[in-house]
């Protein structure tokens, strides 16, 4: 017996060894991938970011017959919740009878929470149709700087409604955020872009106004969509689908509305080439792919790949547009990157919490994949009313972009 028990003692001290150095194999892989994910990410959101602009200004200034931005608005809109019901089947494994019961549950028995989302689905549509306008008016570079004064409106509609404290660089980073897209609008107006705007029949003001009144909706909606959204267990999927329902019917009316009898003349699918239905695409299911992709970015890598979309984006402008950086808006863009970066920034207090919540979250699989997202989290912060905005922005409603 004691030697059994000696020979069992010696095969246990053996097997922890060989048990710890697996486990630092395994955690060392682990990090490895995540590390890819991060750069695979960081990959997929400056694209994200960037090429939705360009591509919406690229096909908005061709010359020839446009395709009516109000019908595209709808088909986005459409293709959204067609993806998301997809999403939904899959979850329920091919179960109709469990997918139909989850949609009557949560679209007609509990009618008065699908109810609350036609405020920020009103906001939503207006927002993307005013963002056609803007990118259709605005040199893409320059929407894309004067965009992100979405980051404050997000900022003071959340201190204003939500109660929210900012940190002190945060709010110096607002102030540089100001600044940067003051001094680009400056240049802008007094410069050569706006001759050149102004040379091919598109309205600098008209643009500069819709990128103003789509920031102020797109901060409000996302701070009223995390009030209201508060303690509520629906997936985000199942909000892109109650999201939709008004979305679709929004967005027909206001394309019957502005451009009712020009379609009834020549289509609803006129003007749609290969280039449109691309932008379409990139609405419908770009801020789905963020949706997956961003669990494995933390704030600094959003806040990274937001910054240096701009860059791709002026550079990019550059070559397709003609468009003509000089020093004045090379300083602006430089604050607004500058301050993206910093309000994008852990505070000094919640970088612990962060990092507990993000190696947890890592660890989760399965369904909690798709559903990283739920608007259930009771301490969500404007980085994550972005993000929900984002997965809803294609809409007839965000380009939201992360920030």
């Amino acid at each position: 017996m004691m030697i059994m028990a000696a020979a069992a003692a010696a095969a246990a001290s053996t097997e922890s060894p060989n048990r710890s150095t697996e486990d630092k194999t395994s955690a060392r892989r682990h990090n490895e991938v995540n590390k890819k994910l991060k750069y695979i990410s960081l990959a997929i959101l400056v694209i994200q970011n960037a090429s939705l602009i360009l591509s919406i200004r690229y096909v908005r200034t061709l010359p020839g017959d446009h395709f009516y931005t109000t019908s595209a608005v709808v088909m986005a809109e459409v293709l959204k919740v067609l993806t998301c019901l997809v999403i939904i089947l899959i979850q329920k494994r091919g179960n109709v009878k469990s997918f139909v019961s989850l949609l009557y549950d949560s679209l007609v028995v509990q009618y008065l929470d699908t109810l609350k989302l036609a405020v920020p689905s009103l906001i939503y549509t207006l927002q993307n149709n005013l963002q056609y306008v803007a990118i259709s008016n605005l040199p893409a570079a320059t929407f894309q700087v004067t965009y992100q004064l979405k980051i404050l409106t997000t900022a003071l509609f959340s201190v204003l409604m939500l109660r929210k404290s900012l940190s002190k660089i945060q709010w110096i980073s607002l102030v540089l955020l100001f600044a940067g897209v003051a001094i680009v609008q400056v240049e802008q107006e007094g410069g050569k872009q706006k001759e050149a705007v102004t040379s091919t029949n598109q309205n600098y003001f008209k643009g500069l106004v819709s990128v103003i009144i789509s920031c102020l909706s797109s901060g409000f909606a996302g701070v009223y969509f995390e009030k209201i959204l508060k303690g509520s267990s629906a997936s985000v999927w199942m909000r892109n689908i109650q999201l939709g329902i008004f979305g679709t019917v929004l967005g027909l009316l206001g394309m019957w509305w502005n451009d009712g009898a020009a379609i009834a003349e020549k289509g609803f699918l006129f003007g749609y080439t290969p280039m449109v239905w691309g932008v379409i695409f990139n609405q419908a299911f770009g801020g789905l792919l963020v949706a997956v992709v961003v669990k494995y970015a933390d704030n600094i890598l959003k806040g990274f790949a937001t910054s240096f979309s701009i860059i791709v984006s002026t550079i990019t402008s550059v070559y397709l547009f003609g468009f003509h950086v000089d020093l004045i808006f090379t300083l602006g863009a430089g604050l607004v990157i500058g301050a993206v970066y910093m309000y994008s920034l852990p505070k000094p207090n919640s970088s612990t919490s962060s990092t507990s919540t993000s190696s947890s979250s890592h660890s989760k699989g399965g369904d909690l994949e798709l559903d990283a997202f739920l608007p259930k989290q009771l301490n969500l912060g404007e980085e994550d009313v972005n993000i929900i905005a984002r997965i809803v922005l294609s809409r007839g409603t965000f380009w939201a972009g992360l920030t």
